[in-house]
């Protein structure tokens, strides 16, 4: 490979729409990997970028750091994901999508009723939380489905 074959961390930062910190952290974790110079700066394979854009989408997804390592450990070392890779991984996170639409869809039709109770003791949470008993099973809003809880 040529040195004209690589990429400064700018140009990948540029390309990627990540900050060079972001691409230093994911080096650090493992997540994409680079050469240095013997001026000791660090120059990416074109191929990071598709690494970048998985990473990207699955973060878009919802998934932690820790999902996305484990799904990009099943690719062989060094290769980006092919479109097929993707459709593998992508059909396991299809159903976390669905759970969270259908979260949000419940927290959009209780919106103006209730909280998913915290309690912040509107009215109606007399009838669904008495005495705020809730506050008995931990923290937050013990109602609101748990794809909608920040985790």
């Amino acid at each position: 490979m040529k040195s004209t074959d690589l990429l400064t961390v700018g140009q990948v930062a540029e390309r990627s729409g990540f900050a060079p910190s972001a691409l230093h952290f994911y080096e650090r974790e493992q997540l994409i990997a680079a050469t240095r110079t013997t001026g000791n700066q660090r120059r990416y394979e074109r191929s990071v970028l598709r690494r970048l854009a998985f990473i990207r989408a699955a973060q878009n997804v919802g998934l932690s750091l820790d999902e996305i390592r484990a799904a990009m450990a099943t690719l062989p070392a060094n290769r980006t994901p092919t479109k097929a890779d993707w459709a593998r991984l992508s059909r396991v996170w299809r159903q976390r999508l669905d759970d969270q639409i259908a979260a949000l869809a419940a927290v959009r039709d209780g919106l103006q009723s209730c909280i998913g109770c915290g309690c912040l003791s509107l009215r109606r949470c007399a009838l669904s939380n008495p005495q705020d008993r809730l506050a008995a099973d931990g923290p937050g809003a013990r109602y609101l489905p748990r794809a909608a809880r920040v985790r």
